[in-house]
C-alpha cells in the first residue's frame, strides 16, 4: 500500500513541500493452499481484503510517518535512508527523501546497470520491484526476489518478456 495519498490530504502544490520520502506498508497473511482451492473466489477476495484492512487507513500511515520521522533527522539519513520493519502483521518500508544517484555511481569497473535494495522478507513469498534503468532510455529493470518455484514459473510463462542483465 502506498500511503502518501492517504496520509497527506493537501493540494498538489503543497504536497511536495512536506514530502520526506516514500512509506510503503506491506500487509500480509497466510492461508493453507487447500483452503484457497476449496473455498470460492469471493471468500479468497474477502480474506485478502481482511489482510489489507489495517494498512489502508490514513491513520496507519500517519503513525508510520510519526515513527520514521525521528530516524530521518541525521543529515545522512535524510538523503539515503532505507528502513524495513515488521510491525503488527505488516512490513513497512521507508525510502529516503533524495533519490540515490545510481546513474552516477562508478566503483571503477563502469557505471551501475541498476540500483536496488533488499530487505529480509522473512516469509515464504517473493517480491517484485520495478526500477527505471540508469541508461535513461525508457527501459525498466524488474528486480525479483523469488523462491525457486516462482522463478521457474516466470521463466516458463514470461521468459519472452524478461531479459537477464547478464
Amino acid at each position: 500500500m502506498e500511503g502518501q495519498c492517504l496520509a497527506l490530504e493537501t493540494e498538489k502544490t503543497t504536497l511536495m513541500s512536506s514530502y520526506f520520502g516514500n512509506v510503503l506498508s506491506i500487509p500480509y497473511g497466510t492461508k493453507k493452499v487447500d483452503e484457497l482451492i476449496e473455498k470460492p473466489l469471493n471468500w479468497v477476495a474477502n480474506e485478502v481484503h481482511g489482510f489489507l484492512e489495517g494498512a489502508k487507513s490514513r491513520e496507519h500511515f500517519l503513525d508510520l510517518i510519526d515513527m520514521v520521522r525521528p530516524i530521518v533527522q541525521c543529515q545522512f539519513c535524510q538523503r539515503y535512508i532505507a528502513v524495513a520493519v515488521k510491525m503488527d502483521q505488516h512490513w513497512w518500508f521507508c525510502q529516503g527523501k533524495i533519490k540515490f544517484p545510481v546513474s552516477k555511481v562508478n566503483f571503477g569497473w563502469g557505471k551501475a546497470a541498476f540500483g536496488s535494495y533488499y530487505f529480509p522478507w522473512g516469509g515464504n513469498a517473493g517480491y517484485v520491484m520495478s526500477l527505471p534503468s540508469t541508461s535513461d532510455n525508457g527501459d525498466w529493470v524488474v528486480y525479483m526476489h523469488l523462491l525457486e518455484g516462482e522463478l521457474e514459473l516466470i521463466e516458463c510463462e514470461a521468459g519472452h518478456v524478461f531479459k537477464p542483465l547478464i
